[in-house]
């Protein structure tokens, strides 16, 4: 792991990623270039607290493939970091502990979707994320951040400012991890929808053939 003085620029971006696919890594390369960052983190949750986490894949073959995905991208990282934390995983405690481990000089951007942002005011303690690090929006512009509402109420102005001033355009990409899974459940290719080291793994393992079965959590407090 990387020390203080070596990264200026942390972009992050977390999520279930079950499995990783290429939308991801478009994503995390338009991110990388955009923001200038040093190393793009990818920390997958070990139990998510906006979602049925009923099923989830285990957390070490969910890591092994985004390091999969990861090979061959000098600036692309896998982490452990919510795994090893166990629990629930909040991104404000994620976000903490980064900043522990780099810095108060570094820059930590934190990447999420256009439909994560509608949800971010519910999330625990969302303006400590916001005073700890930036936060990035993949989608287009001119998305009325005005009328986004969370649980936790409306942004603020100031908010909803800082905000717009972070939106990474990038392509409209109709790949999702449900996708890869529901093909896989009904013995359908998911080539070219995930890097081929990934779809080898999914393969040799068996992964996503039957039913999605496991100890059904259920966590209805915000991420």
């Amino acid at each position: 792991m990387a020390r203080r003085n070596q990264i200026v620029s942390l972009a992050v971006m977390g999520g279930s990623f079950d499995p990783i696919h290429l939308g991801h890594l478009i994503i995390a390369e338009q991110a990388a270039e955009a923001l200038r960052a040093d190393r793009v983190l990818f920390v997958p949750c070990n139990i998510p607290p906006h979602k049925d986490a009923a099923g989830l894949t285990p957390g070490s073959h969910r890591l092994k493939m985004i390091a999969l995905a990861a090979r061959g991208n000098l600036k692309f990282r896998a982490s452990n970091l919510e795994l090893s934390r166990g629990g629930v995983s909040y991104t404000v405690d994620t976000i903490e502990q980064l900043r522990g481990m780099y810095g108060p000089r570094a820059k930590i951007w934190f990447v999420i979707g256009a439909d994560s942002l509608r949800e971010l005011a519910s999330w625990k303690n969302y303006r400590r994320i916001l005073s700890l690090c930036t936060i990035v929006t993949a989608g287009r512009p001119g998305s009325g951040l005005e009328m986004w509402r969370g649980e936790g109420g409306a942004f603020s102005r100031e908010e909803v400012a800082r905000l717009r001033a972070r939106i990474l355009p990038t392509p409209l990409i109709g790949i999702s991890s449900s996708e890869i899974r529901r093909r896989r459940r009904e013995g359908l290719s998911i080539r070219y929808l995930v890097p081929a080291a990934v779809e080898r793994y999914i393969v040799g393992h068996g992964m996503y053939r039957g039913s999605r079965r496991g100890t059904r959590v259920k966590c209805r407090a915000s991420r």
